[in-house]
């Protein structure tokens, strides 16, 4: 009897065991995941609440209205085809062509699902009909509408694909972020219905892509974090690296003799990086990669961004790991978490999450809830970051990166050209990110210009048009600072 008993209370205490972690899972998934359970099309109580509540307002951080539904029900968008065209990745799109986007992720603000008792009563009595929550954003739209423009003002990047990214790395807040080719929401044609450059996907968030020498920036951590003499060694560049199956050569054939890193950083040489991956090995270069997020499953609370990737293989080649070195071989990553590397460097080597959600106001005006700075992670401590951000403003003042330049700004930024393949044909894509060095203007940005012509590089496709984006920063601190 004895035994029994013994054995009825194990059961009894396994039993509660599991409730607790199963309430405490619960708990946890309904934090991290609530967000996509209610985006979800199969969600039946979003189904049934469409049908009684009018969808509230979306504003942008400066109160623009940039989602409405008019009196017969239909949403509504901004009044301009290029502001609206130009955030319809981020915001979403009425037919739910976009996925993600703020329309369907904060479905559960617009929808009023947050809507309380007394509120519910005050409908009911006043019998008006019931009316979701408005939700104000982080971004500027204006910004949005100008980087757009600034694609198509240059012609190495007009009518190109590709995306940008601007960041408060102090807050983690985005004030920008687009995806080209765009539509406009409100006359989605037959032809962006059936064309092959995937109008509706987010390049921004939803894309990996080979990061190419942006990536020097996670490797030059590496070295500088692993290898303690680095800085005052001298590294060559001899114009070829053999790697026993292929030689590494440098854009345009370059040879550039002796260099310290920080020299070999600002005029982005492949072979001095390609040397330094092989030299750290590739295990403690994947080690580095994934402090900075690569290979992460990234959870983040206001938006959905793809996980960045690293080659986990243990069998690479001597080639597979120097070409790693500057950010070929399988390494993939999203503009959005290039942006958040460069924010990273320029905060002490602290990454914040990525904050869309900037404020929730109930259909009477008052504040629901506003959003959250959260910590994403250490990336480096605070003396690699302090090193990575002189040579990222050596490469912008004497380096590759001179045409992100501005007057009057403390830029600092890393280029990157990268080959690929799309839809089976070479394909080359210009990459800058970089940031203000400045406490009152403490923004990244990162810029990817796609299919790239033959000689262009990052420097000359992408940095233009983050010059554009740190000049309307500069220009208009008050719409990026309220």
């Amino acid at each position: 009897m004895k035994r029994q008993r013994k054995y009825f209370k194990f059961l009894a205490l396994l039993m509660f065991v599991l409730f607790f972690f199963l309430v405490a899972y619960g708990g946890y998934s309904v934090v991290t995941y609530g967000n996509r359970w209610f985006a979800s099309s199969r969600n039946p109580r979003l189904r049934s609440q469409k049908e009684n509540v009018m969808a509230g307002d979306i504003q942008d951080r400066n109160g623009v209205v940039l989602a409405t539904t008019d009196e017969l029900g239909n949403r509504v968008y901004q009044s301009d085809k290029a502001a609206r065209s130009a955030i319809v990745h981020l915001l979403g799109d009425a037919s739910g062509y976009v996925a993600n986007g703020v329309e369907s992720f904060q479905t559960a603000y617009l929808y009023g699902f947050h809507t309380s008792f007394q509120e519910l009563l005050s409908d009911f009595f006043t019998g008006e009909e019931r009316r979701g929550d408005t939700v104000r954003l982080t971004i500027d739209s204006k910004l949005c509408t100008e980087i757009v423009s600034s694609f198509q003002r240059y012609s190495a990047s007009r009518g190109h694909n590709g995306a940008a990214v601007v960041m408060n790395y102090e807050t983690g807040e985005i004030l920008a972020e687009i995806s080209l080719p765009n539509f406009d929401p409100q006359e989605i044609t037959s032809a962006i219905l059936s064309s092959e450059e995937q109008p509706f996907w987010n390049r921004a968030t939803q894309s990996v892509y080979p990061p190419g020498s942006t990536f020097k920036i996670v490797t030059a951590a590496a070295a500088l974090e692993q290898l303690p003499e680095i800085e005052t060694e001298t590294l060559t560049c001899t114009g070829g690296l053999d790697t026993g199956s292929a030689i590494i050569r440098d854009f345009g054939g370059a040879v550039h003799g002796n260099l310290s890193l920080r020299e070999a950083f600002g005029v982005s040489c492949n072979n001095v990086f390609g040397q330094l991956a092989l030299t750290l090995t590739d295990a403690k270069l994947r080690k580095t990669a994934e402090d900075f997020g690569f290979n992460d499953n990234f959870l983040f609370h206001d938006l959905v961004v793809e996980n960045s990737q690293y080659p986990v293989s243990a069998t690479r080649t001597p080639y597979e790991v120097a070409a790693s070195g500057f950010g070929q071989s399988s390494i993939a990553a999203s503009p959005l978490h290039m942006c958040m590397i460069a924010s990273a460097v320029a905060y002490g080597g602290m990454a914040q999450e990525p904050v869309l959600l900037r404020q929730v106001l109930t259909p009477s005006g008052y504040e629901r809830t506003s959003g959250v700075t959260r910590q994403y992670r250490r990336m480096m401590d605070a003396q690699t970051a302090e090193r990575l951000r002189d040579f990222m403003r050596y490469t912008v003042t004497s380096g590759t990166g001179t045409s992100a330049g501005t007057g009057g700004l403390p830029i600092c930024g890393k280029t990157g050209t990268a080959e690929s393949t799309l839809r089976g044909q070479p394909v080359n894509y210009g990459w800058f990110v970089g940031y203000i060095e400045d406490e009152y203007l403490p923004f990244a940005v990162c810029v990817l210009v796609e299919d790239i012509a033959d000689g262009q590089g990052g420097g000359s496709t992408a940095a233009p048009i983050a010059r554009d984006i740190f000049g309307y920063l500069l220009e208009y601190p008050d719409r990026v600072r309220n």
